[in-house]
């Protein structure tokens, strides 16, 4: 038995990601494309060109692609659209009825929108039942921002040793950049240190966000004082950050390596289909994490930290690793629809999803 969902954005990078996790998934089974208008009416093998290393399956290369308008798509809907739209269209799906867990920017920092990382902040899902004060019928969770998701993992076991300052510098894949992505003659050889789209500015509020505590209906951001610097390098694969952070308790190095290797959460309680048994790997090697060897750790959902070492400006540096079209974008996405329905927070009598036969 597995539950219909639909993809929005289905003919973009994100969108062939989605189609590739959700492919061999045990809960849930892609039976709607969306996409733009010059998409609809076609095969999906016909609308796009397939750019993942893994085969495009063959009864999604032969499922026709919709409008990108809710009526025909299933209650549950992944959304990998391009935030230029995604804030439109998502709004309608949800004002339809649809539930719409978006890897878009668009509503992240909205008020009553979770910005969700299971393992960090699954009780920000109480959020939801305030959108029914918009008028939506359905709702929209989202995801974070592909560093902020690596970022956000990486601080949160740190918190309980009073997390004050801390400062990052993102060498970033031309992945996230999306496809044909940074012209080859910009990227070879070469780093470029600027991505548009308020990319600094998101890592800077999103993660206060994702580390603060529901109180009273509301999310309480985190007082951290962040600092983000980011670059483009010529990697596939696969967000790296060297991170730095100030810590009142002054806790010792085996302190801090152990919190990120005893942490947990919510997917790991709960043993879901998409979350890696150890969502942290502290690797001990002087030359790891490293984007070729350790992206795509635990099916890409894992994030990697090493070079814990004294620094001389705040307490303790590092360096951080996460896949970012994976764990930083459409498997985030399904984490956490996977964290909805373990919840409860989707019902399925409920929210009429459909069951694929």
């Amino acid at each position: 038995m597995a539950i219909e969902v639909g993809i929005l954005g289905a003919t973009g990078q994100v969108g062939q990601q989605f189609i590739a996790l959700l492919a061999t998934h045990p809960w849930f089974r892609t039976t709607w494309l969306g996409a733009s208008e010059r998409s609809a009416g076609k095969a999906y093998r016909d609308a796009t060109a397939w750019r993942l290393p893994s085969p495009l399956p063959d009864e999604i290369a032969a499922l026709g692609v919709d409008a990108a308008t809710p009526g025909r798509a299933p209650k549950l809907v992944f959304s990998g659209l391009d935030s230029s739209v995604a804030g439109e269209i998502e709004g309608a799906f949800a004002q339809a009825g649809h539930i719409v867990v978006s890897n878009s920017r668009n509503y992240r920092m909205e008020a009553d929108v979770p910005l969700l990382i299971p393992e960090v902040n699954a009780d920000h899902l109480a959020l939801l039942k305030c959108q029914s004060a918009r008028g939506w019928k359905g709702r929209i969770v989202t995801n974070p921002n592909c560093v902020v998701v690596v970022y956000a993992m990486a601080l949160a076991p740190l918190r309980q040793f009073g997390l004050e300052t801390s400062m990052i510098t993102t060498l970033q894949a031309i992945s996230g950049a999306g496809y044909p992505g940074v012209p080859s003659w910009d990227i070879l050889a070469n780093v470029i240190p600027f991505i548009g789209g308020g990319e600094e500015q998101k890592i800077e509020t999103e993660t206060n966000k994702i580390l603060g505590e529901l109180q009273s209906g509301s999310v309480q951001n985190h007082q951290v004082a962040i600092s983000a610097a980011v670059t483009r390098v010529p990697v596939h694969n696969g967000h790296t950050g060297s991170i730095a952070v100030s810590l009142r308790q002054k806790p010792d190095a085996d302190a801090v390596i152990d919190a990120w290797r005893s942490f947990r959460g919510r997917p790991q309680e709960l043993e879901l289909p998409s979350a890696p048994a150890q969502p942290i790997v502290y690797l001990t090697e002087q030359n790891r994490p490293q984007p070729a060897p350790d992206a795509a750790r635990d099916g890409g959902m894992t994030v990697s930290i090493g070079r814990l070492r004294p620094c001389p400006v705040l307490d303790y540096k590092f360096v951080a690793l996460g896949h970012n079209t994976i764990r930083g974008a459409a498997g985030a996405s399904i984490l956490n629809a996977e964290t909805l329905l373990a919840r409860d927070q989707l019902r399925i009598a409920d929210c009429g999803l459909r069951i694929a036969e």
